[in-house]
Parts: C-alpha cells; sequence; structure tokens
C-alpha cells in the first residue's frame, strides 16, 4: 500500500483519494540495450553462508553519468560518493582499512561506456558498483554486474522493473520506483486544478512508466489526459510532437525526459503555450539548474516538478562544495552518499567485503535495529555487538525484499525568474511501499 501525505498531512482535496492505491515499486534513457528476465519478485538477498570471502579491503566502484544525457546529474552524485568514503575513512575504514573507490563513467544507451566500465571494474576487484543514474543503463549492465557476484546499487534507477527484475539478491537502490513519483505528481496536476493534461513523454520504460501512474492518478483525481505523445528523445526538432498537445488546449503540460527537454521547451515556447500560460510539470530526469540558464528570463518562472528525496541539511550541502565547489545541483546526492555508507556498514557487519556477504547484510543495517545517522555512530554501535537501523540523510531508507526502499519521500519544487529550481522544497510527501 502506498499512502503519501505532505509535511505530514493528508491532502485536503479529491485527490487524496488515490493516494491509497495498492502497489510494489527509472531514470531510464533510451530504449535499454539488453532486457533482463523479470522475475516474480527480486529474489532473496545471498545468504553469508553462500558468500565468498572477500579480500579484506572495501573496494566500492562507480558507473555514473560524466557523459550522455544525465551528465548532470554526475556531479553531486560523485560528491556524494567522495563525502561518504571520507567520513567512512575518517572513522578508520571498514574492517579496518580505508575504503578504496574507482569512479568510472556510465555515459548513456548511446554507447558502450557503462558496460566497459563494469569490465574495469570487475577487473580490479570491486565489491559493489554504485550506479547507473538511468535505469536503461542499469538495465544493460545487471546480468554483468551481479553475475560477478557484486553489489550493484544505485542512488538514482526509479523504473519499477527493477522490484521484480532477477537479480541474485544483488540490486538494492535508494530511490523509490516509478510509482510513489508518479503518484505524487498526478495529484499535484489535479491538486492545482487542471482539469485537462498534455504530457509529452520521452519513449522508453522511465517515460512510459511514469506517463501511464501520472495519467492514472490524475484521472482518479477527476482530471483528464486529453492527449500524450511518447516522442523519440533521439529527435531533431519536436514541432510536430508539440503540435499534438496544442491542437487539444490543456491546462497543464508535462514533461517527462531527459536533456532533450531543452528543445521541448524551447517548441512549446515557439507554439505559443509559454509558461505563464500552460502551467508545465517536470520530473527528476529533467529538473536541471544547468540546462535552462541560456533561455530568456522567466522562461520556466513557476514551473513545478518532483525529485526523490528528503531535503538535504544545509550541512551536507556545505560538504558537498567543499569537495566540488562547482556544485549547482544536489540532486540523488544524498542516494549515493547513503548507498556509499550502507555498503560500508553492511560489510563491516558482515566481517566480510565480498559482495554476496555485503548483500546479505544490507537489509539488516537499514532496519529494526538501534537507530543511528553517521557511518562512525552506526558502526561503534556494530563493533559493540549491537543491531542497528540506519537512517540515512535521503530519509530512512529501510529495504524490503525486492530492495527497494519501503518509505520514501519525494520533494515538490519550484523554478524562479532565473530559470534555476529553488534548492528547498514547496513541500516534501512521503510514501509507505509495502508489497
Amino acid at each position: 500500500m502506498i499512502r503519501i501525505a505532505p509535511a505530514g498531512r493528508f491532502l485536503a482535496v479529491a485527490a487524496a483519494a488515490s493516494l491509497a492505491l495498492t502497489a510494489c515499486g527509472g531514470g531510464g534513457d533510451t530504449a535499454a540495450q539488453q532486457t533482463t528476465s523479470a522475475a516474480p519478485s527480486s529474489s532473496a538477498p545471498a545468504t553469508q553462508t553462500d558468500a565468498a570471502k572477500g579480500d579484506g579491503t572495501l573496494t566500492i566502484g562507480t558507473v555514473l553519468p560524466q557523459t550522455g544525457s544525465l551528465a548532470f546529474l554526475g556531479p553531486p552524485e560523485f560528491a556524494g560518493v567522495d563525502q561518504a568514503v571520507k567520513e567512512i575513512n575518517d572513522a578508520g575504514g571498514v574492517l579496518g582499512k580505508p575504503v578504496t573507490k574507482i569512479h568510472t563513467d556510465s555515459g548513456d544507451t548511446t554507447t558502450n561506456v557503462a558496460s566497459q566500465s563494469v569490465d574495469k571494474l570487475i577487473a580490479q576487484k570491486t565489491d559493489a558498483i554504485i550506479g547507473a543514474a538511468s535505469s536503461s543503463v542499469s538495465e544493460s549492465i545487471i546480468d554483468k554486474v551481479t553475475g560477478a557476484g557484486v553489489v550493484q546499487f544505485s542512488p538514482a534507477n526509479t523504473s519499477d522493473k527493477f522490484t521484480t527484475i532477477s537479480d541474485q539478491g544483488l540490486y538494492f537502490r535508494t530511490a523509490p520506483p516509478d510509482k510513489l513519483q508518479g503518484r505524487v505528481l498526478g495529484d499535484l496536476i489535479a491538486a492545482d486544478g487542471n482539469d485537462t493534461i498534455g504530457i509529452l513523454a520521452m519513449q522508453d520504460s522511465y517515460g512510459s512508466g511514469l506517463a501511464d501512474q501520472v495519467t492514472k492518478t490524475a484521472e482518479a483525481a477527476g482530471a483528464s489526459v486529453v492527449e500524450r505523445v511518447d516522442y523519440d528523445p533521439k529527435a531533431a526538432e519536436f514541432s510536430a510532437d508539440v503540435a499534438k498537445i496544442k491542437a487539444k488546449n490543456p491546462k497543464a503540460v508535462v514533461l517527462i525526459g531527459f536533456e532533450e527537454g531543452a528543445k521541448v521547451i524551447q517548441e512549446l515556447v515557439k507554439q505559443g503555450l509559454t509558461s505563464d500560460k500552460v502551467k508545465w510539470y517536470m520530473v527528476d530526469g529533467n529538473m536541471s539548474n544547468t540546462n535552462y540558464l541560456k533561455m530568456p528570463k522567466s522562461t520556466l518562472k513557476g514551473v513545478k516538478g518532483t525529485i526523490p528525496g528528503a531535503e538535504a541539511p544545509e550541512d551536507f550541502r556545505k560538504k558537498l562544495l567543499e569537495i566540488d565547489p562547482k556544485l549547482e545541483d544536489f540532486t540523488y546526492a544524498a542516494e549515493s552518499y547513503d548507498a556509499t555508507i550502507l555498503i560500508a556498514l553492511a560489510a563491516e557487519a558482515a566481517k566480510d567485503d565480498s559482495g554476496k556477504s555485503i548483500a546479505a547484510k544490507l537489509p539488516e543495517v537499514s532496519k529494526g535495529g538501534e537507530k543511528c545517522k553517521t557511518f562512525k555512530e552506526c558502526a561503534d554501535l556494530l563493533k559493540a555487538g549491537k543491531d542497528i537501523d540506519y537512517d540515512g540523510i535521503s530519509g530512512p531508507i529501510e529495504f524490503n525484499d525486492a530492495g527497494d526502499p519501503a518509505v520514501a519521500t519525494i520533494g515538490v519544487y519550484q523554478y524562479g525568474e532565473d530559470n534555476k529550481y529553488a534548492s528547498k522544497a514547496l513541500e516534501y510527501r512521503t510514501g509507505n511501499i509495502e508489497g
């Protein structure tokens, strides 16, 4: 069951009824390069008796976007990992040794960069890989990663496919499934008084999945999706796609995509569907504080969008800026940080750094024990023989049997005249997800 309430209260609108629907859970690029067969549910985490022993040094690799359509998400994700590794090593490391980190590029699905990166990381005896950001890229590498007995832990995959994907119990994520974000966004649009909606969604599992859930939620709240266009994100231009939306004269337009969204926005403006005449709504894949800065002032003024994750504390942002002073976006930084801390705590709890041992302990360190919020605090409890429950910067996390966070938060953000969205959300809505 998913129940969503903004900042601890239920919505006082008719759309609230849509927020108590039964479900179990992306940042996808274009269509996945390969399809991984789905099982009835994600396989249970490996037991420690199955696990081969590690080499005593926890090695964490990253496959995150330095290039490609989600490259704007790379800097905050790398910074989150770097900050976590710094804190872990400052506290004495894992199993008495410093954690080793290896950064690599994920590219996107137009290249084979991610697969090449995974090969390099496996050759360097990596125990856990953080990434990819894109769900479609993760789909393309998950068999290779988990087949090597390595944990794959994404800070940003939101595709619902990963709830039931075949992963040998080695795949986890700190980002919630798209069904949660889609429900929040659909409810937000309806609550804002929009009874007619047009949707422009990139044609892949991420775009289609979010568009489906937005439609379902908004229509349950009394709105109507009058036109939906699933477009090719690699298209040279989007005039025909936008024209189909314009012909139906919707009150709101939902934009679901990645960096190509800038071209879609330019076409909306060209055809007169400006943000002061039609309400625009966006999602985590195109919510950027860098992609729209060259557009005329106020192009995105008033535009709202959703990003998974709780509010990052100010001191955490300051630490990240010390790591990377050029940071403009903080999207998925907290999720990347928490993924790194959890991997380290699981290895400490297992007293072993192998992938299967880490996977076996990840659910255990995320729930049910004594609350703790830093690696040092949690590691000290583990060394004292205590069961721990790590509550992260991105939220309480608490993995369910599928490796999804059982509790997650979605932030609602708004753009200003400078074509950047405010760092503080308008509100946060928390959902409890049970399979």
